[in-house]
């Protein structure tokens, strides 16, 4: 690890300060591709033809950006030729939004237009999110149980057992990115796999037949707004940052501390097992909040529903903004301060040391 610089060293934007494995993700290719192997009797349109590819092309570069960094552009690129594969194939095509909105039965071109879209939204903002430890293995995890569900009551095994497949890389993973001996972070090799995959099982829960439904406990008009639930942590996490860092007139992909999870732990004080367990918690109660609101109300309502949740978010988080020439000089103020106090609890110790 170390003499291939595999390490992530600490630097001003990091939120852990000792230098740290990055390629924990690289277990959770080779753990899907042979359960694939497994799994692949319960599909109906060979989906693992089309997944495996695009899973590889995403390990590749993920790999490469550990240890070199990429342009944001040559993972986009990497990013649209892997959903490619997806949106070719016949299990994954959306001809109905099932009156969501009142709309009905839409043309394949803008299928292509809003799949394509939703899977690039998806990766992103999960890459974005695995900003501290154990927040991405949470939200996954959490994310991987409710399709799991999902997928088990509407009979689509093969994708119910690609989630659980996930699921255990996650909860295996977790034990790890939390410990202080033997931390290990997923890198983008792991976060671009994960989201990958949710990305991959939220299409396909969207392009599920109307009878599919029937065992779901909620409206079949309802089912985008479930989705967006279900995703709310990643999706709401980046629509904020993005937005700040426009309004600070930066790229929307310039790094910062923005996030939310940086809220919590820079100006709340939390710690990150802290952080992260609250936003887990949120996810679990919103999802659970909107499936019980989906069985009964339509969409219309939810939808204001949503809107008021999310301008009420913002409202609380957007008061928290700094840039990164502020941040700097706030690291160096509390390092100075830590300084001081270390020197003034050890008096003795010093005097020792200096004789």
């Amino acid at each position: 690890m170390e003499y291939k610089r595999l390490m992530d060293d600490p630097n001003q934007r990091s939120s852990h300060s000792r230098r740290t494995p990055t390629l924990g993700g690289v277990s959770f290719f080779f753990t899907i591709i042979i359960a694939l192997f497994f799994i692949k009797n319960w599909h109906e349109h060979t989906e693992d033809i089309f997944i495996i590819p695009g899973l590889t092309i995403l390990f590749i570069v993920g790999l490469k950006d550990d240890m070199v960094v990429l342009s944001p552009g040559s993972k986009l690129i990497a990013q649209v030729i892997a959903i490619a594969f997806i949106l070719v194939n016949d299990s994954f095509g959306i001809e109905s939004l099932n009156g969501f909105l009142n709309i009905y039965e839409i043309p394949y071109y803008l299928y292509l237009a809003i799949g394509g879209f939703l899977m690039l939204t998806i990766i992103n903002s999960y890459n974005l999110i695995d900003g501290i430890d154990g927040l991405a293995s949470i939200v996954g995890i959490v994310i991987m149980v409710i399709y799991t569900t999902i997928f088990y009551l509407s009979k689509e095994y093969f994708f119910a057992l690609i989630a659980i497949t996930m699921n255990a890389c996650l909860m295996a993973f977790f034990g790890f990115n939390i410990s202080s001996s033997k931390k290990i972070f997923m890198g983008d090799t792991g976060s671009l796999i994960v989201g990958f995959i949710i990305s991959v099982l939220t299409l396909k829960f969207l392009a599920l037949e109307p009878t599919a439904y029937g065992e779901l406990p909620f409206l079949l008009e309802n089912a985008p707004l479930i989705a967006i639930s279900i995703l709310i942590v990643p999706l709401f996490d980046t629509a904020r940052v993005f937005a700040i860092r426009l309004a600070n007139k930066r790229g929307p992909f310039s790094p910062d501390r923005n996030h939310v999870h940086h809220v919590l732990i820079d100006f709340w004080g939390l710690s990150h097992k802290q952080a992260s367990f609250i936003i887990g918690c949120f996810n679990i109660i919103f999802v659970v909040l909107f499936i019980i609101l989906g069985s009964k109300a339509k969409n219309t309502g939810m939808v204001i529903m949503l809107v008021s949740v999310v301008i009420f978010l913002a409202y609380i988080f957007f008061r928290y903004n700094y840039n990164f020439t502020t941040l700097k000089q706030k690291i160096r103020l509390k390092r100075k301060i830590e300084s001081i106090k270390g020197k003034k609890e050890n008096p003795a110790k010093n005097k020792n040391d200096q004789e």
